[in-house]
């Protein structure tokens, strides 16, 4: 590559260390679910239930949903290798992705489930309802602390706690049952409330497979404005032109940028390069930023320097 890059260590290990932090909240939470999913199953079937073993079938898909996020999480944090020179750090969008078709596939199984109950209503027991969901907020209340203390807009972790919000959605539907069906008896409301868990389900899973498609399609990220950045840093002295901009993410948190950058002066390239990196790192977040240099003789040089076209022929 003609230009350089860097990336300080003190970057490095604040990603280290909020990895680490990612994988100790998923580990926890992995504990909490799967122990509230087996009490709220039982209970579920003890009351005749719907809602609340709609919950339980949620949150044992979510314990896999959060063990599958804690896997990527420590497999992102392998150091790169010869083969994978960023790492392992795309594992975690692939999560992300199979944590969204698990969300569909609770979806698939509850709403077929509601009509029928629709259809033939069932007797439920009211007061096991309203006291397991009870204790099923606090637990999911808990699980989502866990988790948005490690969440760093990863979006891996981002699917486990989207699975939680539906967890915890599906508690308060749970507990509102219960409360409704023991004041007036009135048991379609259970049905009711589990389709109305499926569309929340529905909703954050496909959300989510749209942000894990854009991370794979290398899409700039939301929040970035290209042309902003660009703008940017022909505004910084020295600089002519800038073209083949891109930015990208890894899984959806740490933002990598590389960008060909006209120079007046090739002997400047020093300090222009440190001015770049440090006012994208402190204007926009981007810590890894790959610049080339082109100094004003290239541009003779290179009889159509085709600007900003997906793949250039001249050197990278």
């Amino acid at each position: 590559m003609g230009g350089a890059h860097h990336h300080t260590h003190a970057d490095s290990s604040d990603v280290a260390t909020a990895d680490r932090a990612r994988e100790r909240g998923l580990r926890l939470a992995i504990f909490l679910t799967l122990g509230f999913a087996a009490v709220e199953a039982v209970a579920g079937w003890w009351a005749g239930s719907l809602a609340l073993m709609a919950d339980a079938g949620h949150m044992v898909t979510d314990s896999f949903a959060l063990l599958l996020a804690w896997f990527a999480a420590s497999l992102s944090q392998r150091p790169p290798g010869p083969r994978l020179s960023y790492g392992w750090r795309r594992a975690e969008v692939f999560a992300a992705v199979i944590n969204a078709l698990l969300m569909l596939a609770v979806v698939a199984l509850l709403v077929p489930a509601a009509i029928r109950r629709l259809q033939s209503p069932t007797e439920v027991q009211g007061a096991g309802v309203l006291l397991v969901a009870a204790i099923g907020l606090v637990v999911n209340l808990m699980v989502l602390r866990i988790l948005h203390g490690a969440d760093r807009g990863a979006l891996n972790t981002r699917g486990a706690v989207l699975h939680v919000l539906g967890d915890l959605l599906g508690s308060v539907a749970a507990l509102v049952a219960g409360v409704v069906i023991l004041l007036t008896g009135w048991m379609p409301i259970d049905p009711l409330l589990s389709l109305l868990i499926a569309a929340l389900i529905l909703v954050s899973a496909l959300r989510l497979v749209r942000d894990a498609l854009q991370v794979l399609m290398e899409a700039v990220p939301s929040g970035i404005d290209l042309d902003g950045i660009r703008a940017h840093l022909l505004a910084l002295p020295g600089i002519t032109a800038v073209h083949d901009l891109h930015v990208w993410t890894l899984a959806g948190d740490r933002l990598l940028l590389s960008a060909h950058v006209g120079v007046t002066r090739i002997e400047d390239w020093a300090q222009v390069l440190a001015a770049c990196q440090k006012s994208l790192r402190e204007q926009y977040g981007i810590g890894h930023a790959t610049l080339q240099p082109e100094p004003p003789e290239y541009a003779r040089l290179v009889e159509d320097p085709a600007c900003d076209a997906p793949l250039d022929d001249h050197a990278h």
